[in-house]
């Protein structure tokens, strides 16, 4: 029966085919981005404290961010390799990846939380906290980071579900979460007035639950990967490969933090508080309609990997075509829909009017880049889902540290404050382009039996 779920990847139409695995996928990242979402709409309702409650909680952003990259290195570097090597029928070797995937997400939980621990209060000074917002940015990331391993684990391993075509139960692991969190978040905030600390421990406990249910499944009879302790024995040929692959969205995930601490910093040097908390609320905007493209793509992305693995380029053709279609058409809607009503969304995670304001003035600035971006959303993960490291790496570096980084960082020279709200969609727009571009130059010999035998 798991055999027969990953021969329909070559076989059945691929309409349907991306219906069945892209929907739970978008599901379950739309519902994985609730974690903080919801914490954060609810932390901005505290009465008396919301803006400054809601600043410290953002200022963490670029901890949990990193903590979610070093799954990506295991998760998202790892499921495109296995879904490569099912498509060969080497089976073995797929279980092997999962395995040491496994290893290296409980190596990396390790390392994170005694960094983070051992930093915790002059990091997030550094990341753009003030004397007002550091007791609740103290207070979340404390407790958050007690959750490392659940985190590690139920977003790494989520993604080898999703390789064997898997889809629903993937999904299930994370609504399992998601739901728990929804429900603790106003008990523990405001019943048991917990405050941050209340929406931090609830975020703990629905990992845990995801993470649980993750793992179990992968340990069952009824996965065709199964974690086995023979398998996670570090391989570091394997593990390197894995890395290869995984550096991309990787340094995708880890430089949404470095962006954040410059973002933050700078916003805090040149306005102030008010300043980090409207790019606090954008970027949880950004995420809302990023999501659905994310579990688009990841839903998607296996089925390319399968047919790559097998051969198949004509249906890899048309499911690529599809994939950075779709992301274009979305991207470009729901960004529109955000410029059109940008204090409704600013609404939905605070009252306070200022900040409102604000945030309805600079949105549809900070999001028009949005437009044409959906282009590299679509191509970055088709790269991956190909194997090809080097060019997903290239777009991922090429965005974030040659153009947004310095922009964020030169731009607030000549126009201050608004100097930084000006780099965002200037990155966006220039590395869509030049992804274009580089997808268009090397597709056709990427999508070859010569390329498909050197990926090892």
């Amino acid at each position: 029966m798991q055999q027969n779920k990953e021969m329909r990847m070559g076989t059945e139409p691929i309409g349907k085919l991306m219906i069945s695995m892209a929907v739970p996928s978008i599901v379950a990242q739309i519902i994985n981005i609730l974690y903080n979402i919801v914490d954060r709409i609810y932390i901005g309702h505290i009465k008396g404290v919301g803006m400054e409650a809601l600043t410290g909680v953002g200022v963490t952003f670029p901890i949990i961010t990193l903590i979610s990259a070093f799954s990506a290195f295991a998760g998202a570097g790892g499921a495109p390799l296995a879904a490569i090597w099912l498509g060969k029928g080497d089976r073995k070797r797929a279980e092997k990846i999962l395995g040491n995937g496994v290893t290296m997400l409980l190596f990396f939980t390790v390392v994170l939380m005694g960094f983070f621990y051992a930093f915790e209060k002059p990091l997030l000074y550094l990341f753009g906290a003030s004397d007002a917002t550091i007791p609740y940015a103290v207070d979340y990331i404390s407790i958050y980071l007690l959750g490392t391993v659940f985190v590690e684990l139920a977003l790494g391993l989520n993604a080898f579900i999703i390789s064997q075509g898997h889809s629903r139960t993937a999904m299930i692991a994370v609504l399992l979460g998601a739901a728990v969190n929804i429900i603790l978040d106003p008990i523990f905030i405001f019943v048991f007035q917990m405050g941050v600390k209340g929406a931090a421990r609830a975020t703990v406990v629905s990992q845990a639950l995801s993470a649980l249910w993750t793992v179990g499944f992968l340990v069952s009879r009824r996965s065709s990967l199964t974690i086995k302790l023979e398998a996670m024995k570090p391989d570091f040929r394997v593990i390197g490969s894995v890395m290869a692959l995984g550096i991309s969205p990787f340094i995708m995930r880890a430089t949404e933090s470095l962006v954040s601490v410059v973002l933050n910093s700078g916003l805090q040097r040149y306005g102030g508080d008010i300043y980090v908390g409207s790019v606090t609320i954008m970027q949880s905007v950004m995420q809302m309609y990023a999501a659905p493209l994310g579990g688009f793509t990841q839903g998607v992305q296996p089925i390319i990997s399968y047919n790559f693995g097998a051969g198949n380029f004509d249906r890899v053709k048309k499911l690529y075509r599809s994939m950075i279609g779709g992301c274009f058409f979305f991207a470009a809607g729901a960004t529109i829909l955000i410029m059109i009503f940008p204090e409704f969304f600013a609404g939905m995670f605070t009252n306070d009017s200022a900040l409102i304001a604000l945030v309805g003035k600079m949105m549809p600035i900070f999001m028009c880049g949005m437009l044409v971006f959906g282009l590299q959303q679509g191509i970055q993960p088709t790269f991956l889902a190909l194997g090809q490291a080097k060019f997903s790496f290239f777009i991922a570096v090429f965005r974030k540290m040659v153009l947004l980084v310095p922009l964020t960082l030169i731009l607030p020279l000549k126009f201050g404050v608004m100097g930084i709200y000006y780099a965002e969609p200037i990155s966006d727009t220039l590395s869509a382009v030049v992804a274009t571009i580089l997808f268009l130059l090397n597709i056709k010999k990427i999508t070859s039996m010569e390329t498909l035998q050197k990926i090892k």
